[in-house]
């Protein structure tokens, strides 16, 4: 199993629109520059995460951007920003258990509070996590190979 990679994507769109942000327009084409990324996937991420109220988007070719601190912004908000799993649950169970089997009759008894508590500690752990921290580290490793030209 894999978290989709919306999450990932969207952790680099925001780095980018911040880190590019006052030198020049960060547009979907731009962002899928950096992401080599199908410009309409970009622009579906840019959607999801405005609808999260984690970037503001332009018109046109306006640009976007991020309005509030990068402080406040978690990976657990980005995560659930981009819809990375289905009605809230993590782990998706399989459909129909067979009720004949006592394995099969009790698997949800069996599994269902291991895997909340799975999905609390994941949650918790992507909540302690800013895109600040994001930055400072981007900041960091780049400070010897990247330049403002």
């Amino acid at each position: 199993m894999q978290i989709s990679s919306r999450f990932t994507l969207a952790v680099h769109i925001l780095a980018c629109i911040h880190m590019f942000g006052e030198e020049c327009k960060v547009t979907s084409d731009f962002l899928a520059g950096s992401t080599n990324v199908n410009p309409v996937i970009v622009r579906k991420i840019l959607g999801q995460l405005k609808a999260a109220g984690l970037v503001e988007v332009a018109r046109g070719s306006g640009g976007a951007s991020i309005p509030k601190p990068l402080s406040s912004i978690s990976f657990l908000d980005i995560y659930h920003g981009v819809g990375c799993i289905d009605h809230g649950e993590l782990f998706h169970f399989h459909e129909n258990p067979n009720g004949a089997c006592p394995v099969g009759r009790n698997i949800h008894r069996i599994l269902d509070g291991r895997l909340m508590q799975v999905q609390n500690a994941m949650e918790k752990e992507l909540s302690s996590i800013t895109l600040e921290d994001v930055m400072r580290d981007a900041k960091g490793l780049m400070a010897g190979t990247w330049a403002k030209e």
